[in-house]
């Protein structure tokens, strides 16, 4: 992700880690959110297909599947950020269309991607995102990252 200018100065895993999990969210929903959008810029699909694909990738479901998928791969502290973000409790509830289990399991993948792109580990979240949603023609030749 550093390739792509956007990349902020990375804190400790500690520092970030002492984050509050909705606020590691509110990071990491942006962060996978572009990795989706730079994945379907790869496809030839108009504009409106691309925003229709997008947001069947970026919703509490989607999100919470992806959850289920890498949490036997996380690491201890990758496991407890994101747990953490589960357990948040924000003053919201979950939008009226999405399931408020698949919200709080999105919040914990948001929490992790947050934690993993304030304290610097961009290949893990990119490690992360492709084995969540693998490119068609196989690890790593459409990653967001190439």
């Amino acid at each position: 992700m550093e390739g792509h200018g956007i990349a902020c100065a990375p804190m400790g895993m500690r520092e970030a880690a002492l984050k509050n999990p909705l606020t590691l969210a509110f990071i990491g929903d942006t962060v996978w959110d572009l990795l989706v959008r730079q994945r379907l810029l790869a496809t030839a699909a108009r504009v409106n297909a691309l925003h229709q694909r997008a947001t069947t990738m970026v919703n509490a479901g989607a999100q919470a599947k992806a959850l289920t998928v890498l949490e036997p791969l996380l690491t201890e502290a990758e496991a407890d950020v994101a747990r953490r973000g589960v357990n948040a409790h924000s003053k919201h509830l979950a939008p009226r269309n999405q399931d408020p289990v698949d919200y709080r399991r999105a919040t914990g993948l948001e929490a992790l991607i947050g934690w993993l792109y304030l304290s610097g580990q961009h290949a893990r979240i990119e490690e992360l995102f492709e084995i969540a949603h693998p490119s068609a023609t196989g690890a790593g030749s459409a990653s967001p990252a190439t």
